[in-house]
């Protein structure tokens, strides 16, 4: 009898591992919103999704093995046919789906708005967003996240970078406080996509600080022209150059009164710690990067080169 009894539940236990460990009917991986509430209602919303074809088993396995764990409410990610087994793993130990939020840099801030806009897992309004308060970087975040908590963090880590940055940065700079590298670092930002030209932008634009030069930066001037926005659907012109505004560093001394855009780790660095050189120009070389000059002879000389190469005026060279 002893042993009929024990080949009952053995024979039992395999049953149930099979029910427990036999593949689902779901046909393909998917994410699903688990919701709040009883196992009834996360068992439906499940049947709903596809996940289970029989929610009274989920609920039964559920109730079996409640001592493994509580089950929790989040967007979840169930792998193609998950078992009974699976769906429980998942619902007590699994990371809720994580959503992607990137800043590229160099945006300004109406072009980072529109992307906290457009994060469609998130939820609510993002909020005033103060140009270049926002750190340049892929967001993590889970469904229901609410924008401006997600915009709060970005500043935060934002405010993390530059202090750090400031805290380590080069001696001699000719800048006062962490606002002002932010701001010079925005225009280093726009004024060229090559990484290792960066450093030297910097350099420029901090011996020109140090000698009480004008910038002379088209990117501050395209931010005064298209209110804010960044870009234009043409060339800067001469009207542009001479436009009264604080942001046109052609006619303005000294740095802009803010950002134009929120620059990326790498710009901060760069004009913090700018390349070893006495350079006061540079001009567009034709191909993505510039030629440097430490004096004007020699920025003409490079300003008429590009000229001849290009066939066109060169505009005004920095």
């Amino acid at each position: 009898m002893g042993v009929l009894l024990a080949g009952g539940i053995a024979g039992a236990d395999r049953l149930w591992t099979y029910v427990l460990e036999r593949p689902g009917p779901l046909p393909k991986a998917a994410a699903v919103v688990v919701p709040r509430g009883s196992t009834t209602r996360v068992a439906a919303a499940l049947q709903d999704a596809g996940v289970v074809s029989r929610p009274w088993l989920l609920k039964a396995a559920a109730l079996a093995t409640q001592g493994n764990g509580p089950l929790h409410a989040a967007e979840f990610a169930f792998p193609a046919h998950a078992s009974i087994d699976q769906i429980l793993s998942v619902l007590r130990t699994a990371r809720p789906v994580q959503h992607q939020l990137t800043i590229p840099e160099g945006l300004t801030a109406q072009q980072i708005t529109a992307i906290f806009k457009q994060a469609d897992a998130a939820t609510g309004a993002p909020g005033p967003i103060a140009e270049g308060s926002v750190l340049p970087q892929t967001y993590d975040y889970e469904r229901g996240t609410d924008r401006a908590a997600l915009v709060e963090r970005a500043k935060a880590a934002m405010e993390k970078v530059v202090q750090t940055a400031w805290a380590n940065r080069a001696p001699g700079l000719p800048l006062t406080s962490p606002r002002q590298a932010v701001i010079l670092a925005s225009i280093v930002e726009r004024e060229t996509a090559k990484p290792e030209e960066r450093a030297h932008v910097a350099a420029v634009y901090l011996n020109r600080l140090r000698r009480g030069m004008r910038l002379d930066a088209d990117p501050t001037v395209i931010y005064a022209v298209s209110d804010g926005a960044g870009v234009l659907d043409r060339p800067l012109s001469k009207a542009d150059l001479h436009r009264d505004d604080p942001y046109n560093t052609y006619r303005a001394s000294g740095l802009p009164p803010g950002p134009i855009c929120s620059p990326g780790r790498d710009a901060i660095e760069a004009v913090l710690h700018p390349a070893d050189s006495d350079d006061l120009y540079f001009v567009a070389d034709g191909s993505g990067g510039h030629v440097f000059s430490h004096d004007y002879a020699e920025h003409d000389a490079a300003v008429a080169r590009w000229r001849a190469l290009n066939g066109a005026p060169a505009g005004k060279a920095n």
